[in-house]
């Protein structure tokens, strides 16, 4: 039996009982009991068993690196969709967090009071809430009690008692607080990711296929020019891949479905040199059968052309990372009376088509 003393009250613990200095370095998790309060649940350390591709492990390096120097606490946000590395980086970084020395502390649930715990906590650690969107969103804990993230705010300005790393994951920038975006004061970093490029979907499958099956990773990369590929999708296509089975064959059973439109950005370039566009059109890039018919714009010269194409005739372009449509596969029509059409076929003959998706625009500004 072990006797503990807090103040005048005394608690009877079995002979497990050990008392430590600091919290060791590993990985836990918060909870809560209803009649003892908050409390550390020990847990499997975050460790990455696969290969990682990217800037992962640099940028994790780079995280600590600065926190270490830092003399106050740091923030560090992960934003972008489901399943393109938000999770992989946080495990990276709690990985190398742990064999630094630092307690990893993961947050995954909201629970009144929570701010107060973690403030108690006076010893350099990480804490990492997942999804912090939607585990702090759209809450509240009493008619009269501020939203959960609002109660974070002066726990995450840096000036709580021990030095704290603070790292949330996000799907939605849109869902987080505006006093969390665009504070570096509260979060030093933000790293934004992005869905693979078309040079990381073929270090994957390479990685991942069976030599007699490298010929279809360029069915995937064509694809992913079309839809957006996560790695969760990337894994369950090499997955069929391995098993035999063609690519056009594969997609068709997988849970990766046409559930949102998909936009694009389309670029017509001329053999005069002038460029045309139309931004976020919605296009059916997998309709065998139809002719697709877009408006083109040409800012400089202040007139609009309609160019007809069939999606079957795109292929991927390496050398200019997109898909690309010849000019022979193109058909032009000018605005304008019969002699304005004739004399503008003369002058708008199409080189080649560029046709992208219309991503979320750069969060990160640039001087480049």
């Amino acid at each position: 039996m072990k006797a503990i003393s807090i103040g005048t009250r005394y608690e009877i613990y079995n002979d497990t009982l050990k008392a430590y200095d600091a919290l060791p370095a590993k990985t836990y998790t918060v909870r809560f009991a209803q009649m003892s309060g908050f409390y550390l649940e020990e847990r499997t350390d975050l460790a990455v068993r696969e290969k990682v591709y990217g800037v992962h492990t640099e940028k994790a390096e780079k995280v600590l690196k600065s926190f270490a120097l830092f003399e106050r606490s740091m923030g560090v946000i992960l934003s972008g969709d489901k399943g393109i590395g938000k999770s992989l980086f946080a495990r990276c970084l709690c990985g190398q967090a742990v064999s630094a020395g630092y307690p990893v502390i993961i947050v995954d649930q909201f629970i009144p009071g929570i701010a107060t715990y973690i403030e108690a906590i006076e010893q350099e650690a990480v804490f990492l809430f997942d999804e912090f969107d939607k585990t702090f969103g759209d809450i509240r804990t009493g008619e009269n009690e501020a939203n959960p993230q609002s109660g974070l705010l002066s726990l995450f300005d840096g000036t709580s008692n021990g030095k704290k790393l603070f790292v949330i994951t996000c799907n939605s920038l849109y869902r987080l607080n505006d006093y969390l975006v665009n504070r570096p004061g509260r979060f030093h970093y933000h790293f934004r990711f992005d869905y693979p490029t078309p040079e990381e979907v073929r270090e994957y499958l390479t990685d991942k296929l069976s030599g007699q099956y490298q010929a279809e990773i360029e069915k995937v990369i064509l694809f992913s020019k079309k839809v957006s590929l996560n790695y969760d999708c990337l894994r369950a296509i090499a997955f069929e891949l391995n098993l035999g089975e063609p690519f056009e064959k594969a997609i068709l059973d997988l849970n990766i479905i046409n559930t949102e439109a998909e936009k694009y950005n389309i670029t017509l370039h001329l053999k005069n040199g002038d460029t045309m566009t139309a931004k976020k059109e919605q296009l059916d890039l997998f309709d065998t059968e139809s002719n697709i018919c877009i408006y083109l714009w040409d800012e400089k010269n202040q007139n609009g052309i309609h160019a007809m194409f069939n999606p079957t005739d795109c292929i991927y372009d390496t050398s200019r990372g997109a898909l690309t449509l010849s000019g022979d596969r193109i058909t032009l029509t000018p605005e304008g009376t019969a002699d304005e059409r004739k004399a503008a076929k003369e002058n708008l003959v199409p080189a080649y088509m560029v046709i992208a998706r219309s991503a979320i625009r750069n969060i990160h500004y640039s001087t480049v």
